[in-house]
C-alpha cells in the first residue's frame, strides 16, 4: 500500500478564452504545463454576465478530448457534425475530437451565475485520426454516492457502488466531484501508475499523512503516485479528484490542436485554412 502525498500546490491563473470569457486556468500554465494525459483544466464562470455572455464562437479542435462539466448556468453546443444541444446544471459533455471538429459553446442565459469546468485530455496517436464522437451525460445519469459525511458525483471511474457513465476509456480515467463536510475524510483506491490531482473549488483540505502548504480556493493540488488517497476537510470543501493513465507519447501543441509532431500541427492548420478540416 502506498499513500498518495502532495507534490505541489498551485493557485489557478486568471485568464480569458473564446470571445473574452473569464476563467481560472490551472493545468496548461507554466507551473503545470502538462500532467500526462491531462493538457488543460479551466474553471470558468462569473455572476457578471459581461464576463461570459460572448461565449465561445465557432473554433476547431483536433487530437484531444474535451470534458465540459456544468455546475451553474446553461450553454448551447453546436458543431460541424450537425450535433446540437443545451447543457444544464450538472450535465457533462465528453467530446472526442479525433481528426477534427469545429464547434461553438454559447450561453443561453442572459444573466445569473455561470460556473463550470473544462478538462482537456490528450489522445494517443492511434486515436487522433478517428471520427469525432460524443458522450452526452445528463445530471441524473451521473453515479452518486451520498452519506452523512460526503457526496461523491462520479463522471468516470467507480466509488463504492457509484459508477460513472464513461467506461472502457484508453486512459482509465477517474473523475469525481466531491462535497466533504468539515473534519470528515474521503478515502479511495487509485491505480498505482495513474497521474492524479485535486482541484479545490472552495474550502481547505489535508491530503495524505505528510505536512503540506495550506490549501485555498481555486488551488490545483498535484499528487505523487500511489494507490491510496486520503483527504480530510479542515473546512467544508468542494473539489474535483481526477486521475488517468499516462499516454507517454511526444506532444506538439498549436492552439486548439494537439498532435505528436510539429508537422502534424502545420497540417492541421493547413486543413483548417483550406476548408478540409472537418470532413467525415
Amino acid at each position: 500500500m502506498s499513500q498518495i502525498e502532495v507534490k505541489k500546490i498551485l493557485k489557478a491563473i486568471s485568464a480569458s478564452d473564446g470571445a473574452g470569457v473569464k476563467l481560472k486556468r490551472s493545468i496548461g500554465t507554466p507551473g503545470a504545463e502538462y500532467i500526462d494525459p491531462f493538457l488543460m483544466l479551466d474553471e470558468f464562470g462569473s455572476e457578471n454576465k459581461e464576463d461570459y455572455i460572448a461565449g465561445f464562437p465557432p473554433h476547431p479542435h483536433r487530437g484531444i478530448e474535451t470534458v465540459t462539466y456544468m455546475l451553474n448556468g446553461e450553454f448551447e453546443h453546436q458543431d460541424s457534425t450537425g450535433a446540437k444541444g443545451i447543457m444544464a446544471p450538472g450535465d457533462v459533455q465528453w467530446m472526442k475530437t479525433g481528426r477534427g471538429i469545429i464547434h461553438s459553446e454559447m450561453p443561453t442565459m442572459k444573466e445569473g451565475k455561470l460556473l463550470g469546468f473544462q478538462l482537456w485530455i490528450n489522445m494517443p496517436a492511434k486515436l487522433k485520426g478517428n471520427k469525432p464522437e460524443y458522450l452526452y451525460i445528463k445530471a441524473n445519469e451521473l453515479g452518486v454516492h451520498k452519506d452523512d459525511e460526503k457526496t461523491v458525483k462520479v463522471i468516470a471511474g467507480k466509488y463504492e457502488k457509484a459508477e460513472g457513465p464513461e467506461k472502457n476509456h484508453n486512459v482509465e480515467p477517474i473523475y469525481f466531484h466531491l462535497a466533504l463536510n468539515e473534519d470528515k475524510e474521503f478515502n479511495c483506491d487509485v491505480p498505482t501508475g495513474h497521474n492524479s490531482f485535486i482541484y479545490l473549488l472552495r474550502g481547505e483540505l489535508k491530503i495524505g499523512d505528510k505536512s503540506h502548504y495550506k490549501t485555498g480556493n481555486s488551488n490545483l493540488i498535484l499528487l505523487e503516485r500511489g494507490n491510496k488517497l486520503k483527504v480530510r476537510a479542515i473546512k467544508k470543501a468542494e473539489f474535483l479528484f481526477i486521475a488517468g493513465k499516462p499516454i507517454e507519447e511526444p506532444i506538439a501543441r498549436g492552439g486548439p490542436f494537439v498532435m505528436n509532431t510539429k508537422d502534424e500541427i502545420l497540417q492541421a492548420v493547413k486543413d483548417y485554412k483550406d476548408g478540409n478540416f472537418a470532413k467525415y
